[in-house]
């Protein structure tokens, strides 16, 4: 399989720790490229967005959360808690964290326009989408044991780790300790290490 990908993105880097923590590393090869501008990746996917997964047989997948469910389905399981009330949490957190990824992309890519390009209430809805959702993951802080435990789990931490890469002197972790803490843990995962975001 090849797995079409961009360093600084949380979604792609939720699907590669996906992969290494069900231990399906070895069948996937990275293909670096910058989602602007690459040719391959718009004739793959009409989007042309990261993450995007080619199948040995040349299917096509793309969105993260597809693609980690597929994963997810190749190695038997692990990730996904059995329909009922864990399986619902587990992807009302990858729900969240999602968000989170969203509005900090667009808040980031606003904040590096020219001040007359910008929106200054886009940019407040997004930044105010932000510390809402962190402020639900940290009310829901305790369901989240185990470390990587399951989707919801890598999903946070993965959009946790976006902030700390975008924005490193801004303190999401203030009045988030139970948050804070368990990333902590969670981002020393192998899996986490080994996918850390750098600049192009």
């Amino acid at each position: 399989m090849k797995l079409f990908y961009a360093p600084t993105s949380p979604f792609a880097r939720k699907v590669r720790v996906a992969a290494h923590e069900l231990q399906l590393g070895d069948r996937i090869d990275l293909v670096l490229v910058n989602p602007w501008s690459d040719a391959e990746l718009r004739s793959l996917n009409p989007l042309a967005k990261v993450p995007t997964l080619v199948l040995e047989d040349g299917q096509v997948l793309f969105e993260s959360a597809l693609i980690c469910e597929y994963l997810d389905h190749l190695a038997a399981g692990g990730l996904y808690p059995a329909p009922g009330e864990a399986r619902w949490s587990a992807l009302l957190r990858q729900g969240i964290a999602d968000g989170v990824n969203a509005a900090a992309g667009r808040l980031f890519a606003d904040e590096h326009r020219p001040s007359n390009e910008r929106s200054s209430s886009v940019m407040q809805r997004q930044a105010a989408a932000i510390e809402a959702g962190l402020d639900r993951l940290e009310r829901d802080a305790g369901a989240l044991s185990g470390a990587l435990a399951d989707i919801g789990a890598i999903s946070v931490a993965c959009a946790l780790g976006y902030l700390d890469f975008r924005w490193p002197d801004r303190a999401w972790r203030s009045g988030r300790s139970g948050l804070a803490r368990w990333f902590d843990v969670a981002s020393q995962r192998p899996s986490m290490i080994a996918t850390q975001h750098h600049a192009r």
